[in-house]
């Protein structure tokens, strides 16, 4: 491990790559026995993890249960909603015209969506998806939003497991998101920031959606 990072932060990014890839879903128990051997770490280390974890708004703890993967309710949705406008917007307004390298990484994305699309892996659409948004924070430049959406993004991704039909809540984002680098590409700045919006608009009504079962009467 030379990467300068500690077991605790390797496992606490392979619990949160985990999560971002739909295969810890909320409500899931961590089981610190099952992570000591699978993980072959201290039960300290593993505690560690966990704590770390429940710090990032991911895990918390159940009395009587352990520690499971977090529900994520209405208002985390709004809050995660303030964090997206506030960073993904401000990554296009102050962006340059848009590198090859930054437009590939896009592509790539999008390309991953739709490969995942075609064969109805309709989890993995929804962290390709996400992984498109994270290159736009990327163009902010800046590590440190970086790392800090990449939080963002393990949120959104238990909220979208509340979707009882996610073909149905996952199929329109791509053509959106490939309209957004499109005009990013084009250097339609103000176009690109107005579909984002859209977009994060109508993304969070149907999330929220999700959250408030209609009553049935």
């Amino acid at each position: 491990m030379s990467s300068g990072l500690s077991l605790a932060d390797h496992i606490t990014l392979e619990l949160r790559a985990d999560i971002i890839d739909g295969r810890l879903l909320p409500g899931m128990a961590l089981v610190e026995n099952d992570l000591v051997s699978a993980y072959n770490a201290s039960r300290n280390t593993i505690r560690e993890a966990l704590h770390r974890l429940g710090q990032e708004g991911l895990t918390r703890y159940v009395r009587n249960k352990g520690v499971m993967v977090r529900r994520v309710g209405a208002d985390d949705v709004r809050d995660l909603f303030k964090v997206r406008r506030t960073l993904e917007l401000q990554a296009i307004s102050g962006s340059q015209p848009l590198r090859e390298y930054q437009s590939d990484r896009m592509l790539e994305a999008l390309e991953a969506t739709e490969l995942a699309r075609d064969r109805e892996d309709w989890r993995a659409v929804g962290t390709h998806g996400l992984a498109f948004h994270q290159h736009i924070v990327g163009l902010l430049r800046s590590p440190l939003f970086d790392e800090f959406f990449t939080n963002v993004v393990a949120q959104l991704r238990l909220v979208f497991c509340n979707a009882p039909d996610e073909s149905r809540f996952q199929a329109p984002w791509l053509a959106r998101d490939r309209l957004i680098h499109d005009l990013l590409a084009e250097g339609d700045k103000a176009g690109a920031l107005d579909a984002l919006s859209l977009y994060l608009d109508d993304s969070e009504q149907l999330l929220l959606q999700l959250l408030t079962p209609v009553p049935h009467h």
